[in-house]
């Protein structure tokens, strides 16, 4: 009788750590067997639904028989110049839709890629820690080595660049940067991206700047894109994603903009691995780039309302957090005795509440906890007085 073969992980998987929205989403799944009523402020998916007016452009677009084929990989050039038009009206930056915008099938998977593309191993990148743990995973598939830079409260959550050796900076190939930042909502100053322009410069590295927050922010403080700073466009390249702008995190549509050769970099990657994004989703991203900004404004003051009621209400019973100008987080200190896993298995256990702990992020973070503004204010509320008895 034949037996199965034996399946041996390749090492560049073995050697992964475990992805920490995987470890999540698996608890979520034990506590809801168990009955438990989970108010889920653990991952970044918001509750909103897509605009209307975007689901009926994808609708009208899925009837195209045109774009029941295979579309090209750098994306549909109206989706690309949607991009240049939403760049320059948002941002005042000049794009050039024929070879500095690229389509993606979400910022994670350009983010994931790009290593593949600029990073030999044992090459260096530079990676914030906390931080989106993709930039260090698409490193290691690379067989680069992610260093990381800290991330402190000391310091706004910026990495102090005057900290890292010159031996790595040498050794650098690629310096991931995410303001506004998933999971601190810290914003970044443009003497910042300044600062960092002028290192990259220096050392040749280019930058990878993620901006997924950019259109989540509140009081009118709206945040930069690196690409606004001088120089930014010789050194790197902006991520972006429809998914916290515009409600679409199913969808998968995103794009990189900036430098055309890292641009074309990125693209050989694509070329080889994917067949790119179908194109009735490009023209739904195109009526999505194109909304009218009171719409976004409704989303924004929805988020903003959750903040304030969350951000109170872990103030009054003695949680210290941030009150973030940006992003749809808190990012909150866990009280003396936890730490950032302890704490986050006790509200589940305790309290039915999901939270993300810091130390997922990153070794930097431990002692810190993320809470998400993805529920109504009225389950906020109730996870707040459900905290408040446990604690």
């Amino acid at each position: 009788m034949k037996t199965a073969i034996t399946v041996h992980m390749a090492d560049r998987v073995k050697n992964l750590p475990p992805y920490l929205f995987e470890r999540i989403d698996k608890l979520k799944r034990e506590a809801l067997k168990r009955g438990a009523d989970l108010i889920d402020l653990s991952i970044g998916d918001p509750d909103i639904p897509t605009p209307e007016h975007i689901v009926k452009a994808l609708q009208g677009a899925a009837q195209n028989p045109a774009h029941h084929r295979y579309p090209s990989y750098e994306g549909m050039l109206s989706f690309r110049k949607a991009v240049a038009d939403w760049y320059s009206r948002r941002f005042q930056v000049n794009i050039k839709p024929e070879n500095e915008v690229l389509s993606l099938i979400g910022s994670k998977e350009g983010i994931g890629h790009i290593p593949l593309a600029f990073v030999n191993p044992g090459d260096v990148v530079l990676c914030p820690s906390p931080g989106y743990p993709v930039y260090s995973v698409g490193t290691l598939f690379a067989g680069g080595f992610p260093y990381f830079m800290p991330l402190r409260a000391e310091n706004d959550f910026k990495p102090d660049f005057t900290q890292i050796p010159e031996e790595i900076y040498k050794r650098a190939k690629l310096m991931f940067l995410n303001y506004p930042n998933n999971p601190t909502s810290a914003c970044a100053s443009r003497e910042f991206f300044g600062d960092a322009i002028d290192i990259a410069y220096k050392y040749n590295i280019i930058i990878c700047h993620d901006a997924a927050y950019s259109e989540i922010y509140y009081d009118g403080n709206k945040p930069l894109s690196f690409l606004e700073v001088d120089g930014a466009k010789d050194v790197g390249i902006e991520f972006h994603s429809l998914s916290k702008t515009y409600n679409m995190t199913g969808w998968r549509v995103g794009f990189a903009v900036g430098n055309k050769d890292v641009i074309f970099g990125l693209g050989k990657i694509k070329t080889n691995l994917d067949s790119g994004v179908f194109q009735a989703i490009q023209e739904a991203a195109i009526c999505a780039l194109e909304t009218d900004d009171s719409v976004l404004c409704g989303i924004r003051d929805t988020y903003q309302s959750r903040r304030d009621a969350l951000y109170d209400g872990l103030s009054s019973i003695g949680l210290t957090a941030n009150k973030p100008d940006a992003t749809f987080y808190l990012w909150s200190i866990v009280p003396e005795g936890f730490t950032s896993e302890t704490f986050s298995a006790y509200l589940l256990e305790k309290a039915a509440v999901m939270a993300t702990p810091g130390n997922g992020f990153g070794d930097s973070a431990e002692g810190y906890i993320r809470f998400a503004l993805t529920v109504p204010v009225a389950r906020i509320k109730e996870a707040v007085e459900r905290i408040k008895k446990i604690l």
